[in-house]
């Protein structure tokens, strides 16, 4: 071997192809270079979104007007008001809730009513920091720090039961002006015992709708008209109990016989 490696093979092992192969090498080198360069150039085409531009996967948003217009504006109205629910444009409503207890309605829904739950364990598909942040935003932007003007207001959930006749009374003297002796409305104020309506609003929506009333409506809170007698919390609990007495027992079903 005279001290030297050998570079090629044997005469007697070569062949046709092996100088073939020879001959091709510098081919194939140059197409595994055009290969590399084509693969390095695939970040570079044109059309081809950066990392900002990419599509957020829905766990990732962290936007507050883009979850809240996804999962809120549909029902409490793009800007937090003239909604088919509660509007969020209300700061006595948010200030009787608060952050917390919104976060847990937005978690879990409410039972028995139209409102759904929007994490994963009640179906929806929100993360927890995606809840919160709904609720942080909405306190936020509709909040106010002094919405209660200094006054005591009666508690957001009911602590006890209500009594329908001492709620007949109570709504005769604070809700009847609006919304007529029966509840079936007048010009001022719509019915309150349609038997749809209380099919799809909850007990504690309608102790909402008692306590900060609608203000996209023009309904006054529980305070009633400037001047008038607030209405106490067993009054409060009092008008809701008569109200759901007026719920019927299947809703949807046709009414009056028919």
């Amino acid at each position: 071997m005279n001290g030297h490696l050998r570079t090629s093979a044997p005469p007697h092992f070569r062949t046709p192809f092996s100088k073939s192969v020879r001959k091709c090498g510098g081919a194939e080198v140059a197409f595994a270079l055009l290969i590399a360069v084509l693969v390095s150039a695939c970040d570079s085409l044109p059309g081809k979104p950066t990392p900002e531009e990419k599509p957020l996967r829905p766990a990732e948003v962290t936007d507050f007007a883009t979850l809240y217009g996804a999962n809120c504006a549909g029902c409490h109205g793009s800007d937090g008001k003239l909604g088919g629910a509660r509007p969020f444009d209300d700061a006595v409503y948010l200030a009787l809730i608060g952050e917390t207890r919104l976060a847990q309605v937005t978690a879990r829904g409410v039972a028995n009513s139209a409102m759904p739950g929007f994490a994963p364990a009640a179906g929806g598909m929100l993360t927890d920091a995606q809840i919160d942040l709904l609720a942080k935003g909405i306190m936020a932007k509709w909040g106010k720090a002094n919405a209660l003007a200094g006054a005591t207001a009666p508690a957001y959930e009911s602590s006890g039961g209500g009594d329908a006749q001492r709620g007949a009374a109570a709504f005769a003297t604070h809700c009847a002006a609006c919304h007529g002796a029966d509840g079936s409305g007048t010009k001022q104020g719509g019915s309150v015992v349609d038997g749809a309506y209380l099919g799809l609003v909850s007990d504690q929506a309608l102790r909402s709708a008692v306590l900060a009333g609608r203000i996209d409506l023009g309904m006054p809170d529980w305070r009633g008209a400037p001047g008038g007698t607030p209405m106490t919390d067993q009054q409060v609990t009092d008008v809701v109990a008569w109200l759901v007495s007026k719920r019927p027992q299947f809703p949807g079903q046709p009414y009056g016989g028919k």
